[in-house]
């Protein structure tokens, strides 16, 4: 009897085994087939093409064109000196009289105020992209130079030395001659950083005994 009872379980055992197999074999199959049927390629997708292929407007455009002096958040530029560094003058619009703006010549003046710390930033960011080619002084002997590029005109020259803030502001954002522009390297605030370290620089170099404070005159050696 004992013998006949182990055969049964061990065949029965055997069939369960079988089935569970068969089980996980039914499932896998199942979902293959159900994830097959759910496939859809990006290339078939229901989509509208951008600007074209809408039935939604009368123009057909599936995408809409940004409103009139739509402008992107963080890039407002409304302070017109500080992001051109041209003068903006009140005029006067046709028989309306209605005032409006225009830009005039360039500024000579910071738009904010300068402080140790912009100093600093000026000087950092004008030995990484200004000092290669105008030297670390503003002499036009940078290390490009001085492997044969031409120089760049010294920033101590008198028409350097007095000319206004505005144009070197416009030369960095729109390049000069052989210098390419720096619009997308140097954001403005930088731009007028450097500007402010420049006119150290030439103040260093074209300094008087008179231009001292009194209090800092016993410190000169």
């Amino acid at each position: 009897m004992d013998r006949i009872m182990n055969r049964v379980a061990v065949t029965f055992r055997s069939r369960c085994g079988v089935f569970r197999r068969d089980l996980k074999v039914t499932v896998t199959l199942l979902a293959i087939v159900f994830l097959a049927s759910c496939r859809q390629d990006m290339q078939d997708q229901p989509k509208y093409l951008a600007y074209r292929g809408s039935e939604i407007f009368a123009d057909s455009l599936s995408s809409r064109n940004l409103v009139e002096g739509t402008v992107a958040r963080g890039y407002l530029r409304a302070d017109q000196e500080m992001y051109t560094g041209k003068a903006v003058t009140a005029v006067a619009k046709s028989a309306s009289d209605t005032a409006g703006t225009a830009v005039g010549g360039d500024v000579n003046e910071f738009p904010f105020p300068i402080t140790r710390d912009i100093l600093d930033r000026g000087q950092e960011r004008y030995n990484i992209y200004c000092s290669p080619c105008h030297g670390v002084l503003g002499d036009g002997r940078g290390m490009i130079v001085n492997r044969g590029f031409s120089p760049p005109p010294s920033y101590h020259q008198e028409r350097l030395r007095t000319v206004a803030l505005g144009h070197f502001y416009d030369v960095i954002t729109n390049g000069f001659g052989r210098m390419p522009d720096y619009a997308m390297q140097v954001p403005p605030h930088e731009r007028w950083a450097i500007i402010a370290y420049i006119r150290a620089l030439q103040l260093s170099q074209n300094a008087q005994i008179a231009d001292v404070p009194a209090d800092q005159v016993q410190n000169i050696k």
